[in-house]
């Protein structure tokens, strides 16, 4: 049976990084994101039903995420409804991700896990974390995000205490070396537990 750990945490924190990490680890990978990108791509199952829903949305046979962007300036409440679409097409794609892999764990890297009750479906969960500075420095280098904009993710986001009061690990991202010694130490608990099931 295959272990499933949910890597969550804020913008800036590191978990791309230390998804990978787990990876170097011999954990297997599942990416909500690259998930959506997958179900937006050109024959994707999300490009079907949001074309019906918002044709404006689709450029090229794939949804637009500029397209989608603008759409939910104008009108908020897009959002609400694109998600009861995409939400139930990502679930399944982590089911099927889940029944082929053979992996003793599986780490599902979900950025929003709290806020979309993911947390759940997992048998544990490592946040990654990071000072607020460090956090703030890092997002504000990365190209074409502005001061407003990293407020606006924050607005969305848990707060970074209450994601770390609800998880079961706490992976923080000051160093890569610290980061990497944290990684080994989840998976070697994850494993011992699984040994002496």
């Amino acid at each position: 049976m295959t272990f499933k750990l949910g890597l969550t945490g804020s913008i800036g924190m590191g978990k791309s990084t230390t998804a990978q990490m787990f990876v170097d680890e011999g954990c297997v990978l599942w990416d909500a994101d690259a998930a959506v990108h997958r179900l937006y791509a050109k024959g994707g199952a999300a490009v079907e039903p949001i074309s019906k829903r918002f044709p404006g949305a689709i450029a090229d046979n794939a949804v637009s995420r500029e397209r989608l962007k603008a759409m939910i300036a104008n009108d908020p409440a897009i959002l609400g409804r694109i998600e009861q679409i995409v939400h139930p097409l990502v679930a399944e794609d982590r089911r099927a991700f889940l029944n082929d892999t053979t992996a003793d764990i599986a780490v599902l890297d979900i950025p929003l896990l709290f806020e979309t009750g993911g947390d759940l479906y997992v048998d544990a969960v490592a946040c990654v974390t990071v000072s607020p500075e460090i956090q703030r420095k890092r997002v504000l280098e990365r190209a074409n995000m502005t001061a407003a904009q990293f407020e606006a993710i924050m607005a969305k986001q848990m707060p970074d205490a209450e994601k770390r009061k609800r998880s079961d690990y706490i992976i923080e991202t000051d160093t890569l070396e610290h980061a990497r010694e944290q990684v080994k130490s989840v998976v070697n608990d994850i494993r011992g537990g699984l040994n002496h099931a």
